[in-house]
Protein backbone atom coordinates (compact mmCIF):
# COMPACT_ATOMS: atom_id res chain seq x y z
CA UNK A 1 0.00 0.00 0.00
CA UNK A 2 3.05 2.22 -0.36
CA UNK A 3 2.37 5.68 -1.90
CA UNK A 4 -1.39 5.13 -2.21
CA UNK A 5 -4.41 5.52 -0.01
CA UNK A 6 -7.00 3.34 -1.75
CA UNK A 7 -7.35 -0.25 -0.52
CA UNK A 8 -7.38 -2.65 -3.46
CA UNK A 9 -8.98 -6.02 -4.18
CA UNK A 10 -7.97 -7.88 -7.35
CA UNK A 11 -10.42 -10.25 -9.08
CA UNK A 12 -9.95 -12.57 -12.09
CA UNK A 13 -10.40 -10.69 -15.35
CA UNK A 14 -11.78 -13.45 -17.56
CA UNK A 15 -13.22 -16.93 -17.83
CA UNK A 16 -15.34 -19.02 -15.54
CA UNK A 17 -13.39 -17.94 -12.44
CA UNK A 18 -14.31 -14.29 -13.06
CA UNK A 19 -18.03 -15.10 -13.40
CA UNK A 20 -17.99 -17.32 -10.34
CA UNK A 21 -16.13 -14.72 -8.25
CA UNK A 22 -18.63 -12.01 -9.19
CA UNK A 23 -21.56 -14.29 -8.42
CA UNK A 24 -20.03 -15.36 -5.11
CA UNK A 25 -19.44 -11.79 -3.94
CA UNK A 26 -22.95 -10.79 -4.99
CA UNK A 27 -24.45 -13.70 -3.03
CA UNK A 28 -22.32 -12.67 -0.04
CA UNK A 29 -23.84 -9.17 -0.13
CA UNK A 30 -20.86 -7.58 -1.88
CA UNK A 31 -22.05 -7.01 -5.47
CA UNK A 32 -19.56 -5.41 -7.85
CA UNK A 33 -20.49 -2.15 -9.58
CA UNK A 34 -18.76 -1.97 -12.97
CA UNK A 35 -20.43 0.71 -15.11
CA UNK A 36 -18.34 -0.11 -18.18
CA UNK A 37 -17.73 -3.82 -18.87
CA UNK A 38 -14.54 -2.92 -20.76
CA UNK A 39 -13.00 -1.21 -17.77
CA UNK A 40 -10.62 -3.02 -15.47
CA UNK A 41 -11.72 -1.10 -12.38
CA UNK A 42 -14.89 -1.30 -10.30
CA UNK A 43 -16.29 -0.66 -6.83
CA UNK A 44 -18.22 -2.49 -4.13
CA UNK A 45 -20.99 -0.17 -2.86
CA UNK A 46 -21.16 -2.02 0.46
CA UNK A 47 -17.45 -1.33 1.01
CA UNK A 48 -16.82 2.13 -0.51
CA UNK A 49 -13.24 2.26 0.82
CA UNK A 50 -12.35 -0.75 -1.34
CA UNK A 51 -11.33 -0.39 -4.99
CA UNK A 52 -11.64 -3.40 -7.31
CA UNK A 53 -9.29 -4.14 -10.19
CA UNK A 54 -9.37 -7.06 -12.63
CA UNK A 55 -6.25 -9.04 -13.48
CA UNK A 56 -5.21 -12.44 -14.78
CA UNK A 57 -5.32 -15.13 -12.11
CA UNK A 58 -1.53 -15.46 -11.82
CA UNK A 59 -0.96 -11.71 -11.90
CA UNK A 60 -3.23 -11.31 -8.89
CA UNK A 61 -0.82 -13.32 -6.76
CA UNK A 62 2.18 -11.35 -7.99
CA UNK A 63 0.43 -8.03 -7.28
CA UNK A 64 -0.48 -9.12 -3.76
CA UNK A 65 3.05 -10.41 -3.16
CA UNK A 66 4.59 -7.13 -4.32
CA UNK A 67 2.11 -5.04 -2.35
CA UNK A 68 0.52 -3.11 -5.23
CA UNK A 69 -2.74 -4.89 -4.30
CA UNK A 70 -3.89 -5.59 -0.73
CA UNK A 71 -6.36 -8.43 -1.31
CA UNK A 72 -7.08 -10.88 -4.10
CA UNK A 73 -9.41 -13.72 -5.02
CA UNK A 74 -7.86 -16.32 -7.30
CA UNK A 75 -7.26 -20.04 -7.58
CA UNK A 76 -5.17 -21.76 -4.93
CA UNK A 77 -3.14 -23.28 -7.78
CA UNK A 78 -2.00 -19.81 -8.88
CA UNK A 79 -1.32 -18.84 -5.25
CA UNK A 80 0.95 -21.80 -4.59
CA UNK A 81 2.71 -21.42 -7.93
CA UNK A 82 3.49 -17.71 -7.64
CA UNK A 83 3.46 -16.79 -3.95
CA UNK A 84 7.27 -16.78 -3.71
CA UNK A 85 9.40 -17.17 -0.63
CA UNK A 86 9.12 -13.79 1.08
CA UNK A 87 6.07 -14.70 3.16
CA UNK A 88 4.09 -11.66 2.04
CA UNK A 89 1.17 -13.63 0.56
CA UNK A 90 -1.17 -14.66 3.36
CA UNK A 91 -4.07 -17.01 2.60
CA UNK A 92 -7.09 -15.71 4.53
CA UNK A 93 -9.61 -18.27 3.20
CA UNK A 94 -8.84 -21.27 0.99
CA UNK A 95 -12.35 -22.76 0.68
CA UNK A 96 -14.60 -20.21 -1.00
CA UNK A 97 -16.62 -22.99 -2.57
CA UNK A 98 -16.07 -22.34 -6.29
CA UNK A 99 -13.36 -22.81 -8.89
CA UNK A 100 -12.71 -26.42 -7.85
CA UNK A 101 -10.15 -28.28 -9.93
CA UNK A 102 -6.96 -30.29 -9.50
CA UNK A 103 -3.47 -30.05 -10.95
CA UNK A 104 -2.68 -33.53 -12.26
CA UNK A 105 -0.15 -35.45 -14.30
CA UNK A 106 -1.66 -36.96 -17.45
CA UNK A 107 -0.07 -39.40 -19.90
CA UNK A 108 -1.08 -40.57 -23.38
CA UNK A 109 -3.66 -43.37 -23.44
CA UNK A 110 -1.20 -45.35 -25.56
CA UNK A 111 1.00 -45.69 -22.46
CA UNK A 112 -1.25 -48.46 -21.21
CA UNK A 113 1.42 -49.80 -18.85
CA UNK A 114 1.75 -46.41 -17.08
CA UNK A 115 -0.92 -46.07 -14.39
CA UNK A 116 0.92 -44.53 -11.42
CA UNK A 117 4.16 -42.82 -10.43
CA UNK A 118 6.08 -46.07 -10.04
CA UNK A 119 5.24 -47.22 -13.57
CA UNK A 120 5.97 -43.69 -14.82
CA UNK A 121 9.44 -43.95 -13.30
CA UNK A 122 9.97 -47.27 -15.10
CA UNK A 123 8.79 -45.66 -18.35
CA UNK A 124 11.49 -42.99 -18.01
CA UNK A 125 14.12 -45.70 -17.54
CA UNK A 126 12.83 -47.55 -20.60
CA UNK A 127 12.92 -44.41 -22.75
CA UNK A 128 16.44 -43.65 -21.56
CA UNK A 129 15.93 -39.90 -21.09
CA UNK A 130 14.20 -37.57 -18.64
CA UNK A 131 10.48 -37.25 -19.30
CA UNK A 132 9.46 -34.03 -21.04
CA UNK A 133 6.60 -32.51 -19.05
CA UNK A 134 4.62 -29.60 -20.51
CA UNK A 135 2.99 -27.40 -17.87
CA UNK A 136 1.93 -23.91 -16.90
CA UNK A 137 2.91 -24.70 -13.30
CA UNK A 138 6.67 -25.37 -13.34
CA UNK A 139 7.19 -24.65 -9.63
CA UNK A 140 4.51 -27.03 -8.34
CA UNK A 141 5.14 -29.65 -11.01
CA UNK A 142 8.92 -29.63 -10.59
CA UNK A 143 8.63 -29.88 -6.83
CA UNK A 144 6.23 -32.84 -7.11
CA UNK A 145 8.33 -34.74 -9.65
CA UNK A 146 11.51 -34.16 -7.69
CA UNK A 147 9.84 -35.37 -4.49
CA UNK A 148 8.88 -38.62 -6.22
CA UNK A 149 12.25 -39.03 -7.99
CA UNK A 150 10.81 -38.84 -11.52
CA UNK A 151 13.55 -37.87 -14.05
CA UNK A 152 12.11 -34.92 -15.95
CA UNK A 153 12.60 -31.82 -18.04
CA UNK A 154 9.96 -29.10 -17.70
CA UNK A 155 8.61 -27.42 -20.81
CA UNK A 156 6.90 -24.11 -20.09
CA UNK A 157 3.71 -23.71 -22.13
CA UNK A 158 1.04 -21.03 -22.32
CA UNK A 159 -1.32 -22.44 -24.93
CA UNK A 160 -3.35 -25.64 -25.00
CA UNK A 161 -1.36 -28.30 -23.21
CA UNK A 162 -3.48 -31.29 -24.18
CA UNK A 163 -2.04 -31.38 -27.70
CA UNK A 164 1.61 -31.46 -26.56
CA UNK A 165 2.06 -35.27 -26.44
CA UNK A 166 0.28 -35.73 -29.78
CA UNK A 167 2.38 -33.07 -31.46
CA UNK A 168 5.50 -34.58 -29.95
CA UNK A 169 7.11 -31.75 -28.01
CA UNK A 170 6.26 -33.34 -24.64
CA UNK A 171 5.83 -36.85 -23.26
CA UNK A 172 3.14 -35.94 -20.74
CA UNK A 173 1.49 -32.91 -19.21
CA UNK A 174 0.69 -31.41 -15.82
CA UNK A 175 -2.48 -29.35 -16.07
CA UNK A 176 -5.64 -28.33 -14.25
CA UNK A 177 -8.43 -30.87 -14.50
CA UNK A 178 -12.11 -30.33 -13.65
CA UNK A 179 -14.31 -32.97 -15.24
CA UNK A 180 -11.52 -34.71 -17.15
CA UNK A 181 -13.46 -34.54 -20.42
CA UNK A 182 -10.80 -32.43 -22.17
CA UNK A 183 -8.14 -34.99 -21.32
CA UNK A 184 -10.32 -37.78 -22.64
CA UNK A 185 -11.06 -35.87 -25.85
CA UNK A 186 -7.30 -35.60 -26.45
CA UNK A 187 -6.60 -39.25 -25.60
CA UNK A 188 -4.88 -38.47 -22.31
CA UNK A 189 -5.34 -40.17 -18.95
CA UNK A 190 -4.52 -38.88 -15.42
CA UNK A 191 -2.28 -41.02 -13.23
CA UNK A 192 -3.96 -42.64 -10.24
CA UNK A 193 -1.57 -40.98 -7.78
CA UNK A 194 -0.56 -38.05 -9.97
CA UNK A 195 -2.55 -35.31 -8.25
CA UNK A 196 -0.15 -32.46 -7.52
CA UNK A 197 -2.60 -30.04 -5.90
CA UNK A 198 -6.34 -29.81 -5.25
CA UNK A 199 -7.47 -26.26 -5.82
CA UNK A 200 -10.39 -23.88 -5.45
CA UNK A 201 -10.84 -20.14 -5.14
CA UNK A 202 -9.02 -18.48 -2.25
CA UNK A 203 -8.93 -15.06 -0.62
CA UNK A 204 -5.38 -13.78 -0.13
CA UNK A 205 -3.82 -10.65 1.34
CA UNK A 206 -0.51 -8.84 1.58
CA UNK A 207 0.80 -9.54 5.06
CA UNK A 208 2.82 -6.34 5.30
CA UNK A 209 -0.21 -4.20 4.42
CA UNK A 210 -2.24 -5.95 7.12
CA UNK A 211 0.54 -5.34 9.62
CA UNK A 212 1.33 -1.72 8.81
CA UNK A 213 -2.07 -0.25 7.89
CA UNK A 214 -4.97 -0.51 10.36
CA UNK A 215 -7.46 0.35 7.59
CA UNK A 216 -6.32 -2.68 5.56
CA UNK A 217 -6.57 -4.92 8.62
CA UNK A 218 -10.09 -3.64 9.27
CA UNK A 219 -11.01 -4.28 5.63
CA UNK A 220 -9.70 -7.82 6.00
CA UNK A 221 -12.01 -8.27 8.98
CA UNK A 222 -15.01 -6.98 7.02
CA UNK A 223 -14.32 -9.21 4.03
CA UNK A 224 -13.98 -12.25 6.26
CA UNK A 225 -17.13 -11.30 8.18
CA UNK A 226 -19.22 -11.19 5.01
CA UNK A 227 -17.63 -14.28 3.47
CA UNK A 228 -17.71 -16.47 6.58
CA UNK A 229 -21.28 -15.47 7.42
CA UNK A 230 -22.41 -16.17 3.86
CA UNK A 231 -20.65 -19.53 3.61
CA UNK A 232 -22.05 -20.65 6.92
CA UNK A 233 -25.56 -19.54 5.97
CA UNK A 234 -25.31 -21.25 2.59
CA UNK A 235 -25.17 -24.63 4.30
CA UNK A 236 -28.19 -23.97 6.52
CA UNK A 237 -31.89 -23.15 6.40
CA UNK A 238 -34.20 -21.30 8.79
CA UNK A 239 -37.12 -23.46 9.89
CA UNK A 240 -40.17 -22.11 11.72
CA UNK A 241 -42.93 -24.34 13.09
CA UNK A 242 -46.01 -23.97 15.28
CA UNK A 243 -46.27 -26.34 18.22
CA UNK A 244 -48.59 -26.99 21.15
CA UNK A 245 -47.03 -27.45 24.55
CA UNK A 246 -47.20 -26.75 28.24
CA UNK A 247 -44.27 -24.33 28.19
CA UNK A 248 -41.19 -23.33 26.13
CA UNK A 249 -39.05 -25.44 28.44
CA UNK A 250 -41.17 -28.54 27.84
CA UNK A 251 -41.04 -28.06 24.04
CA UNK A 252 -37.29 -27.44 24.10
CA UNK A 253 -36.73 -30.59 26.12
CA UNK A 254 -38.70 -32.62 23.55
CA UNK A 255 -36.61 -31.10 20.76
CA UNK A 256 -33.33 -31.89 22.52
CA UNK A 257 -34.25 -35.58 22.49
CA UNK A 258 -34.13 -35.52 18.67
CA UNK A 259 -31.00 -35.55 16.53
CA UNK A 260 -31.07 -32.46 14.30
CA UNK A 261 -33.65 -29.96 15.62
CA UNK A 262 -31.70 -28.61 18.56
CA UNK A 263 -30.67 -25.46 16.68
CA UNK A 264 -27.23 -23.79 16.75
CA UNK A 265 -27.27 -23.01 20.47
CA UNK A 266 -30.88 -24.05 21.01
CA UNK A 267 -34.35 -23.27 19.63
CA UNK A 268 -35.99 -19.86 19.85
CA UNK A 269 -39.48 -20.38 21.25
CA UNK A 270 -42.08 -17.63 21.60
CA UNK A 271 -45.82 -17.70 22.40
CA UNK A 272 -48.40 -17.47 19.64
CA UNK A 273 -51.42 -15.31 20.52
CA UNK A 274 -54.49 -17.40 19.70
CA UNK A 275 -58.22 -16.93 20.12
CA UNK A 276 -58.61 -20.17 22.09
CA UNK A 277 -57.09 -19.27 25.43
CA UNK A 278 -57.24 -22.87 26.61
CA UNK A 279 -54.51 -23.99 24.18
CA UNK A 280 -50.87 -22.98 24.48
CA UNK A 281 -49.32 -22.51 21.05
CA UNK A 282 -45.72 -21.59 20.47
CA UNK A 283 -43.63 -20.61 17.46
CA UNK A 284 -40.36 -22.52 17.24
CA UNK A 285 -37.45 -21.19 15.19
CA UNK A 286 -34.31 -23.21 14.49
CA UNK A 287 -31.44 -23.32 12.02
CA UNK A 288 -30.82 -26.72 10.41
CA UNK A 289 -28.31 -28.02 7.92
CA UNK A 290 -29.63 -28.00 4.36
CA UNK A 291 -28.82 -31.69 3.91
CA UNK A 292 -30.75 -32.55 7.09
CA UNK A 293 -33.98 -30.74 6.19
CA UNK A 294 -36.08 -33.85 5.57
CA UNK A 295 -35.03 -35.35 8.87
CA UNK A 296 -35.68 -32.06 10.68
CA UNK A 297 -39.24 -31.84 9.32
CA UNK A 298 -39.92 -35.44 10.33
CA UNK A 299 -38.58 -34.81 13.84
CA UNK A 300 -40.65 -31.64 14.25
CA UNK A 301 -43.79 -33.47 13.15
CA UNK A 302 -43.03 -36.32 15.55
CA UNK A 303 -43.36 -33.92 18.52
CA UNK A 304 -46.40 -32.04 17.19
CA UNK A 305 -44.92 -29.47 14.84
CA UNK A 306 -47.17 -28.08 12.10
CA UNK A 307 -47.35 -25.14 9.70
CA UNK A 308 -43.65 -25.57 9.01
CA UNK A 309 -41.98 -22.73 7.08
CA UNK A 310 -38.54 -23.10 5.51
CA UNK A 311 -36.55 -20.16 4.20
CA UNK A 312 -32.94 -19.57 3.09
CA UNK A 313 -30.52 -17.80 5.39
CA UNK A 314 -28.46 -14.88 4.05
CA UNK A 315 -25.89 -14.63 6.85
CA UNK A 316 -24.98 -16.34 10.08
CA UNK A 317 -22.57 -14.07 11.96
CA UNK A 318 -20.50 -15.52 14.77
CA UNK A 319 -19.11 -13.51 17.66
CA UNK A 320 -15.80 -13.35 15.79
CA UNK A 321 -14.93 -15.31 12.64
CA UNK A 322 -12.28 -18.00 13.33
CA UNK A 323 -10.42 -17.01 10.17
CA UNK A 324 -10.20 -13.41 11.41
CA UNK A 325 -8.54 -14.68 14.56
CA UNK A 326 -6.19 -16.73 12.39
CA UNK A 327 -5.37 -13.62 10.34
CA UNK A 328 -4.49 -11.65 13.48
CA UNK A 329 -2.32 -14.50 14.73
CA UNK A 330 -0.49 -14.75 11.39
CA UNK A 331 0.19 -11.01 11.31
CA UNK A 332 1.42 -11.05 14.92
CA UNK A 333 3.66 -14.05 14.23
CA UNK A 334 5.15 -12.28 11.22
CA UNK A 335 5.80 -9.22 13.39
CA UNK A 336 7.87 -11.26 15.80
CA UNK A 337 9.78 -12.94 12.99
CA UNK A 338 10.40 -9.62 11.19
CA UNK A 339 10.69 -6.83 13.78
CA UNK A 340 10.69 -3.31 12.34
CA UNK A 341 14.03 -1.57 11.91
CA UNK A 342 14.57 1.95 13.20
Amino acid sequence: MTNRTQIRLALPSKGRLELQALEFLSMAGLPIFKPNPRQYQATIPALPELSVIFQRAGDIVVSVRQGSVDFGITGLDAVEEKRGENGEVLILHDHLGFGQCALKLAVPESWSEVVDLESLRRKAELLGHPLRVATKFPVLTGRFLQKHAIPHTLIAAEGTLETAPNIGYADLIADLVSSGQTLQDNRLRPLLDGEILRSEAALIANRRALREHPAVLEMGRQLLEYIEAHLRAKENLLVIANMRGESPAQIAQAMFTRQVIGGLQGPTISPVLVRDKEQNWYSVTIVVRRDQLSQAIAELRSIGGSGIIVTPVTYIFEEEPPRYKAMLAAVKEFNHANPPSY
